[in-house]
């Protein structure tokens, strides 16, 4: 007969939760390095600021450019949310801008804006949901590696976008839709874009930090076969993790028509990298069983601010793109380097 098994195997799948012993007895808790990590990137954050505010103070310390990086880092804060979750479990999701991009061009076609707002959103949530659902069927109970089935999704959601758009934009009507995003719909000098990342950011450190939900994302990350030990059904769970990152990515296509007051095949375009670069230098381990949603958010204004300093001094590109591969390769080599340590110690 099959024994349970004790509590000291129960909480392994879930070392974040625990202190880290050293040598000598004394714990050193992994929660003080996310958030010696976090006080980092806040510094990082502010010599960004100062960078920008010495460059080019006029433009970048004016109130609306500081309302147009943080609408900017909200759409793609979004899908960051949702990314968080996955790479946490040890997954992955290469397919979030190709959904971004099909959701947005499905919600925006000529028979969907017949029915308002509500057909607008109901269906860029509904598509989202859908590719979420499909990454998650194959991943978990088809038993395909994460990374092909989202590369799959990427090349099929891009395909279709473009097959329904031909190519060509289409242009939201709905008033209600596109009110938005003027400056009258501002709550106190704030864009209705960054409530909702605020509250999806909210929503998602709640489930992740609070939940049995998040929990189980943890222990999945940190060890799968632990996990299902421990009583967990790892392959439903995973399916719940692609289904939430389709969810933001949904939510992020509905924000972006609102943003660009259009729908294009062209949405979306590398947002899995930044959503992954974002995760990375906020502190989500790659390879799984730790993830930190306030780190990812501070990786995303962390690449938002350096999109925007580089805009406004006229920088090219190909720069901006060397920058964040730096910054990844960093974060990576202090990741190793701290892991490294915590199992030294």
């Amino acid at each position: 007969m099959t024994q349970p098994a004790p509590p000291a195997q129960q909480d392994a799948p879930m070392p974040a939760a625990k202190s880290t012993p050293d040598k000598g007895g004394s714990r050193r808790p992994l929660g003080l390095r996310m958030d010696v990590r976090n006080l980092s990137l806040l510094g990082v954050l502010a010599v960004l600021v100062a960078v920008g505010g010495f460059t080019k103070p006029d433009e970048f310390l004016a109130t609306s450019n500081l309302q147009l990086v943080l609408t900017q880092a909200s759409v793609i804060g979004v899908v960051t949310v949702g990314m968080t979750f996955v790479i946490t479990s040890g997954g992955i999701d290469l397919s979030v801008g190709a959904i971004v991009a099909l959701a947005s061009v499905w919600a925006t076609t000529v028979a969907t804006q017949e029915f308002g707002f509500a057909g607008i959103l109901f269906t860029a949530v509904v598509v989202g949901v859908g590719c979420g659902l499909v990454n998650g069927l194959l991943i978990a109970y088809g038993r395909m590696v994460p990374f092909i089935a989202t590369l799959a999704m990427l090349a099929s959601a891009r395909g279709l976008a473009l097959q329904i758009t031909d190519g060509k934009t289409q242009i939201v009507t709905v008033d209600s839709v596109l009110d938005l995003g003027v400056r009258d719909a501002y709550i106190l000098g704030i864009p209705p874009l960054v409530l909702v990342f605020a509250a999806v950011t909210v929503i998602g450190w709640l489930v992740l930090n609070r939940t049995t939900f998040g929990r189980r994302t943890v222990a999945v990350g940190g060890n799968a076969e632990a996990a299902r030990l421990a009583g967990i059904d790892v392959r439903r769970q995973r399916l719940y993790l692609y289904l939430l990152s389709g969810l933001c990515c949904g939510i992020a296509a509905f924000m972006l028509i609102v943003l660009a007051g259009s729908g294009q095949n062209t949405n979306g375009n590398l947002y899995e990298l930044d959503a992954i670069a974002a995760a990375i230098i906020g502190g989500t381990l790659l390879s799984g069983g730790r993830g930190t949603i306030v780190g990812s958010v501070l990786g995303v204004l962390v690449f938002t601010t350096i999109t925007n300093i580089f805009a406004l001094n006229n920088l090219e590109s190909a720069v901006q793109q060397i920058a964040k591969g730096a910054i990844i390769v960093a974060a990576v080599l202090v990741q190793h380097r701290t892991l490294r340590g915590a199992g030294e110690a």
